[in-house]
């Protein structure tokens, strides 16, 4: 009974280790690179594992591009003061990060934001 026990003790330890397993941002996007994307806000999203931003900016060409930021933690970003109703559609931001690894995919990982109209800003992990 007891190796019964531990085997099930072992087993779902085990079982659970990909559920608590992160991935590394560097393997998504290019965490030595920076880039900066001035557009509006289309949707925020505070959810697990990581907020979600997206970002509809005009190219140079004219075209608008909905660019997607993955932000930190949403618990981690609460404790910074952030909450659903941070971002509005509509909002004119500028967003800093590191440019995805697939150029066409539009991502990237959010390390700054700040919205101009009213000077509010978030970055290197500390709200200011």
């Amino acid at each position: 009974m007891r190796r019964t026990l531990f085997a099930l003790a072992i087993a779902v330890v085990v079982a659970d280790v990909p559920s608590r397993a992160h991935h590394s941002f560097s393997a998504y996007y290019h965490e030595n690179q920076s880039i900066s994307i001035e557009g509006q806000v289309r949707e925020f999203q505070l959810r697990s594992p990581h907020a979600l931003l997206l970002v509809t900016a005009r190219t140079p060409e004219g075209r608008l591009e909905t660019h997607t930021a993955e932000w930190g933690n949403p618990r981690r970003l609460g404790r910074q003061g952030i909450t659903k109703d941070t971002l509005q559609p509509g909002d004119v931001v500028v967003v800093t990060g590191s440019p995805g690894r697939t150029a066409t995919d539009y991502k990237v990982h959010l390390k700054a934001i700040r919205r101009p109209a009213d000077g509010w800003s978030w970055g290197g992990g500390r709200r200011r």
